[in-house]
């Protein structure tokens, strides 16, 4: 029985160092093919999704600024035609 055991055992060896070697080479599967598609990325000029969430986030902020900008412009514009308005009228009034 003892020389049963002792092929088990070494059985169990070879196996968890096979099983080892696998997770191994599927690590570096894993970082080749990564380094690939980064690659190809590169080649092909296409951005990464954090880097398109950012220009997105950026361009909601500029629209934002632009829309404030021109609220207050039409407010503005409102205010001169106004003061213009009572101008006009305070001319011809003295007249």
């Amino acid at each position: 029985m003892s020389g049963r055991q002792r092929l088990f055992d070494d059985l169990a060896g070879v196996a968890g160092g096979a099983i080892s070697a696998l997770a191994g080479l599927r690590e570096e599967a894993e970082a080749v093919a990564r380094a690939r598609v980064e690659a190809a990325i590169r080649r092909f000029d296409l951005v990464r999704r954090d880097e398109l969430d950012a220009a997105l986030a950026l361009a909601a902020n500029a629209r934002a600024g632009q829309e404030a900008a021109e609220a207050r412009l039409a407010a503005l514009e409102a205010r001169v035609a106004a003061l213009e308005g009572s101008a006009a009228a305070a001319c011809r009034t003295a007249t």
